[in-house]
């Protein structure tokens, strides 16, 4: 009997709850189901399922199988789409979170590009500036801009994210231009509060040596874009993105400050639980971002939404 045919209908069994109901998916009679399942549980040496009248229910190795097997069924599917005629071919649903307003301005508008491309996919799309826990939150991937945390997540930088110190010129010419981070202390700082990004504090370059500094100002938020109105309002000093700053820049609405010390650029990444065995649609999504953030010229591109803003 096809090994194959075994895994596919224990995992139809699994999902269906009964053999009747498996049987009735494939066009089969429930003792064809019952037959196939006889076979793998014999041929592997152990019991995968508890046979009642009313019920079925998984053993413990059953379980265990279970997810090996419906991860081995996607592969398999997304092996032969891959060399069908047509080209890469993805089906199912994508669960995607990323900051919110990187999200709202680089994320969003991708998407129905991505959909285009792929008819036979869904999408939904998370957008939160707390760190999503997206192995217990059943997300596929995450977009994240800054410094990562460690953990046993993987991580593949799609592109540079540069980040500045910014106020607004009504804010600078009441408290003064700071000339070194060490003046900071006696500005009015905008800082993200502890449940969102940014834990190490704001980067600096000072001889030679990269210093994190952790802003103590009288305000401070979750939301990026909130931190973003208090500073175009001229509240205090913020440390932000280019990407997201960089139309205040040009139409003044911002000052970019101690420019001189700023630190190297941290990254713009894509986070999964795992490197291996990836399902297509999530290597297409990351392969499609890589398109865009790679290319300078979607950079140089028009802010799709001015206002939005996220942490950085």
């Amino acid at each position: 009997m096809d090994r194959l045919k075994q895994i596919e209908s224990f995992a139809l069994v699994a999902t269906k709850g009964s053999l009747t109901a498996a049987a009735q998916t494939e066009g089969v009679a429930p003792a064809v189901m019952g037959r196939r399942i006889d076979a793998l549980e014999e041929r592997l040496g152990v019991k995968l399922l508890v046979r009642t009248t009313r019920r079925i229910t998984l053993t413990h190795e059953g379980s265990a199988f279970l997810e090996d097997c419906q991860r081995l069924l996607v592969e398999f599917a997304d092996a032969e789409a891959s060399v069908s005629a047509g080209g890469l071919k993805a089906s199912g649903h994508l669960r995607i979170t990323a900051p919110a307003g990187f999200g709202r301005r680089h994320v969003a508008p991708l998407l129905p590009e991505f959909l285009a491309r792929h008819q036979d996919l869904s999408v939904s799309l998370n957008l939160s500036d707390r760190v999503v826990d997206i192995v217990n939150e059943g997300f596929d991937c995450a977009v994240r801009v800054g410094d990562l945390v460690d953990s046993s997540l993987v991580s593949m930088r799609l592109a540079d994210n540069r980040r500045l110190c910014v106020g607004a010129p009504a804010y600078l010419k009441r408290a003064g231009t700071p000339k070194h981070p060490s003046e900071l202390a006696r500005h009015q700082t905008l800082g993200l509060s502890s449940e969102a990004s940014q834990t190490r504090g704001w980067a600096f370059l000072v001889d030679g040596e990269v210093l994190h500094w952790r802003p103590g100002g009288r305000l401070d938020c979750s939301d990026g874009q909130v931190l973003h109105d208090w500073c175009l309002a001229g509240l205090g000093l913020a440390w932000r993105s280019l990407w997201e700053v960089e139309g205040d820049i040009a139409a003044g609405r911002l000052q970019s400050v101690l420019d001189e010390f700023a630190a190297p650029p941290n990254g713009i990444y894509a986070v999964v639980t795992q490197r291996k065995h990836l399902p297509l649609r999530v290597r297409l999504w990351i392969d499609f971002l890589k398109q865009h953030y790679s290319n300078p010229s979607y950079w140089a591109q028009p802010s799709r939404h001015p206002s939005a803003s996220s942490s950085s």
